[in-house]
């Protein structure tokens, strides 16, 4: 799946807006975007494939963080400019924490 038809879904993207705020488990975003945790653990897993979400274990809880910077600009005429990139975040480990 391409990063676009990753991004093309509005969940996906209340996921990625939710853990950008900060690392959060499955339940957490689950309550968070309005979902029940079977359709975030489908949302989530599809984000992990395209490298832009992590999991980690702090007890018995996992943990869901974004593994990327996104960037999306996009311009009108002439110039008619449309970028999106992922870029990798510094590798810091919030569970070490």
């Amino acid at each position: 799946m391409s990063l676009i038809e990753v991004l093309g879904n509005g969940t996906r993207l209340e996921i990625l807006r939710e853990l950008s705020r900060e690392p959060k488990y499955v339940s957490e975003l689950a309550e968070a975007v309005g979902m029940d945790g079977t359709s975030a653990v489908h949302h989530l897993s599809t984000l992990e494939d395209a490298d832009l979400v992590e999991w980690y274990m702090r007890g018995n809880r996992k943990y869901y963080r974004l593994t990327s910077s996104l960037e999306l600009r996009i311009a009108p005429p002439p110039e008619r400019t449309f970028v999106l990139q992922a870029d990798d975040l510094d590798a810091s480990d919030p569970s070490d924490q």
